[in-house]
C-alpha cells in the first residue's frame, strides 16, 4: 500500500526538524520546503496533503496557497494552515484562499496528527497512514 506524502512548509528550522521526525515516526513521508517557492516546487511530487505556515521569506503561506489553489494538479490536495497567526482575519483570508483547516503554534503533535488524519486515509490495523 502507498505510504502518505506530506510537504511541510516552514522557514523555522527547528520546528520542520521536529514535526519531519515526529510525521515520520507515525508513518508518513515528509517533504520539506523552507518557503512559498521552495513548496512550488516541491509539490510537484504531488504530495497528500500540505502543512503550509504563513509567515516566511521569499513568498508567504498565503500566496504559496493562492496559487497551489490556481494549479489543476494541486487544487485538491488538503491544506493545512500551520501558523502563529491566530488572528480571525488570517483565519478568514486563509479559508477564502482555499485552506482546509488551520492550526496555530504553538500546538501539540497528537493535536496535529489528529487534524492530518481527519483529510489522509488510515490504515485502521495499524492507526497511521496507510503504507
Amino acid at each position: 500500500m502507498k505510504t502518505n506524502v506530506i510537504l511541510l512548509v516552514d522557514d523555522e528550522e527547528d520546528l520542520v526538524v521536529f514535526v519531519k521526525i515526529r510525521l515520520e515516526r507515525a508513518g508518513y513521508k515528509v517533504l520539506v520546503a523552507y518557503d512559498g517557492l521552495q513548496a512550488l516546487e516541491k509539490v510537484q511530487e504531488v504530495p497528500d496533503l500540505i502543512l503550509l505556515d504563513i509567515m516566511m521569506p521569499e513568498m508567504d503561506g498565503f500566496e504559496a496557497l493562492r496559487q497551489l489553489k490556481n494549479k489543476h494538479e494541486t487544487r485538491y490536495i488538503p491544506v493545512i494552515m500551520l501558523t502563529a497567526k491566530g488572528a480571525a482575519g488570517d483565519i478568514f483570508k486563509s479559508q477564502e484562499l482555499g485552506a482546509t483547516d488551520y492550526i496555530i503554534k504553538p500546538f501539540e503533535i497528537p493535536q496535529l496528527l489528529e487534524l492530518i488524519k481527519k483529510y489522509l486515509p488510515v490504515d485502521k490495523d495499524r492507526g497511521v497512514a496507510k503504507d
